[in-house]
């Protein structure tokens, strides 16, 4: 049996790394966008940040968990499947994978009581499904990194 992700990414003796490797992750994301998308998710982004420094990894050490709850199913389906990369059995999956992580964010954003949060999210939403599926390559490879 593989070990649940909830043991390696969520092991406290590795969560400044874990959260340091995710914002660096979304970081390049954001970087990469180009177009008008890009540029509004690059603004938004800019935006939240300025909100307060700490905001970002608070979220990501915030969300972690649901997020690896999330993750878990497709790697344990992964670890049975033999496939090569975790990356190519997110990205095969796009859809569904984004659906579900999105699903996290959405009942965040829902309790959150920062009305700018809210507001940027809410216009990044349409967008956002295409963008966590161009990032579950790097996604898979963080995932493989620590529990791989």
């Amino acid at each position: 049996m593989v070990a649940a992700l909830k043991e390696t990414l969520l092991d406290e003796s590795r969560t400044t790394e874990v959260v340091a490797d995710v914002q660096a992750l979304i970081d390049a994301e954001v970087s990469d966008k180009s177009g008008a998308s890009g540029l509004a998710l690059k603004g938004g982004y800019a935006a939240v940040k300025k909100v307060g420094p700490s905001i970002v990894p608070d979220a990501i050490e915030g969300l972690l968990p649901a997020f690896v709850e999330k993750l878990e199913p497709f790697w344990q389906e992964f670890a049975a499947s033999g496939e090569g990369s975790f990356a190519q059995f997110l990205t095969a999956r796009g859809e569904t994978v984004s659906h579900a992580l999105l699903g996290v964010t959405d009942e965040r954003i829902e309790g959150t009581d920062r009305g700018a949060v809210k507001k940027v999210y809410s216009s990044l939403r349409p967008s956002a499904q295409k963008h966590v599926a161009e990032a579950l390559p790097r996604l898979g490879d963080l995932v493989q990194k620590y529990a791989g």
